[in-house]
């Protein structure tokens, strides 16, 4: 029988984790002030311990993880491969295609990867208690277990759309110990201006980061604690593409194209970083994040210095970003939705090292029930956007005659997200492509320097 699942033993737990930027031709861009200048390590100790802030500037190549941190990862880490062989023979394709699954956590996703070290280095800098935002609910679901693993209590701002629209991730939280709060709130500056604007403001990324900034900041007990975006959360998650690498080669194979969805970095990081060495020592795979056609940051943002958040709490970072001020739809992918990507991503995607593509929602939710029906997973549907671009390479693999090697992350299941697929299954979702005026608008609120930074 050929096999379908590539697994791994415990003992092949990542024990460092990789950082791309000791091999990236271009190093990001530093952090700004809003005067324009750089950002000194010890301006983030209000929100960070010193461990991540180390993590956060550091240029090393591998940095340990400590044994904790690996013990809890052991919960459920290595995370199989599967072969989707079912996959190919619906598709009628030559190609070959695996994917990493990381729904197997206990929260169903990727997320408890940066989670469980974020929480960890927390405790030991002596922080009783973490605030964070959450879109999907599947950082949100992460950080409630770290925290209980690791003693710390967890207040998450979860974006209103996404809070009504996937009750069960609250109630995960809330079993985990969190107190979840939907955004905007009241209880900060940032969210009672957002409500005072529009009272039926269904929130976005941006701004329940500035609720979760806010928090952090005005308390000496509390840190914050981020999902995606910034160079350390992209550090912890490399042990799934250094798990990846391995499986591979136990399959007797590699890829010639990876993809993963790409909303704030977390994914792309994860599961191609560790591939980075291997295309600058001149192997050609093809590295591709696929993103909303809704909230396309990549393909549609600009190279810019923005801040992170929507209000500007945050430091001011060069990315690809639609503006902080931008509002993006209602769209299921809620774990997608923002408006800036990682300043890692961004530089590598600037010089040509990473691709990206924007696949519409209906196409992401059609490849969802296409793996469903023939893996037998149902994927979220941030994840779906992954499986939309493997499918179509797979496509043009049947119309070339190539036998390529096709990888993609899927990077949580969908089991919270039913609402969304009875929704697709009865033809009522949309496909929704974001006016050009409309990032044009969002666009010119970028910040402003006297002197432009270099």
């Amino acid at each position: 029988m050929s096999e379908t699942k590539i697994l791994l033993p415990e003992s092949d737990i990542p024990t460092h984790w990789y950082n791309a930027v000791a091999d990236m031709p271009n190093p990001p861009a530093p952090y700004l002030g809003p005067d324009g200048q750089p950002v000194p390590p010890e301006a983030m100790s209000a929100l960070f311990p010193p461990a991540i802030i180390e993590q956060e500037i550091s240029s090393e190549r591998w940095i340990p993880i400590p044994d904790p941190v690996r013990e809890a990862l052991a919960l459920w880490r290595p995370s199989p491969m599967y072969r989707a062989r079912r996959l190919e023979e619906r598709l009628g394709t030559p190609a070959r295609i695996y994917f990493k699954y990381e729904g197997v956590s206990p929260a169903g996703s990727h997320k408890p990867n940066s989670a469980v070290p974020q929480a960890y280095y927390n405790r030991e800098a002596g922080i009783t208690r973490l605030a964070t935002e959450t879109g999907a609910g599947q950082w949100g679901s992460s950080l409630a277990l770290a925290g209980q693993l690791f003693g710390l209590d967890v207040r998450i701002f979860m974006v209103r759309v996404s809070y009504e629209q996937k009750p069960f991730r609250k109630s995960m939280m809330q079993l985990w110990g969190g107190e979840v709060i939907p955004s905007p709130s009241n209880l900060t500056e940032s969210g009672r201006a957002a409500l005072a604007k529009d009272p039926d403001n269904p929130g976005s990324l941006g701004l329940a980061i500035s609720e979760a900034v806010e928090e952090a900041a005005g308390r000496a007990d509390t840190n914050y604690a981020l999902g995606s975006v910034l160079n350390h959360v992209l550090l912890h998650q490399t042990v799934i593409g250094q798990e990846a690498r391995r499986q591979m080669e136990l399959a007797g194979d590699y890829p010639d194209v990876i993809f993963a969805p790409c909303g704030g970095g977390s994914n792309v990081g994860g599961i191609m970083f560790p591939f980075l060495a291997d295309k600058a020592a001149g192997r050609d795979v093809r590295l591709v994040a696929c993103e909303p056609a809704s909230c396309p940051t990549l393909t549609r943002g600009h190279f810019a210095y923005d801040y992170g958040d929507s209000v500007g709490l945050t430091p001011i970072m060069k990315m690809y970003t639609l503006g902080h001020e931008f509002m993006p739809p209602g769209i299921h992918a809620g774990g997608l939705r923002y408006h800036g990507d990682s300043v890692l991503v961004s530089q590598l995607y600037h010089d040509g090292i990473l691709e990206a593509v924007a696949p519409q929602q209906i196409a992401t939710f059609r490849a969802g029930q296409l793996v469903a029906q023939t893996m037998g997973i149902i994927p979220a549907p941030e994840s779906a956007h992954a499986a939309a671009g493997a499918i179509d390479e797979a496509l043009r693999c049947r119309e070339t005659g190539e036998a390529k090697t096709i990888l993609f992350t899927l990077s949580g299941h969908g089991h919270f997200d039913m609402a969304a697929y009875d929704r697709y299954l009865a033809g009522e979702l949309e496909d929704y492509e974001y006016p050009e005026a409309d990032v044009e608008a969002a666009l010119s609120h970028l910040p402003k320097f006297e002197q432009e930074p270099a």
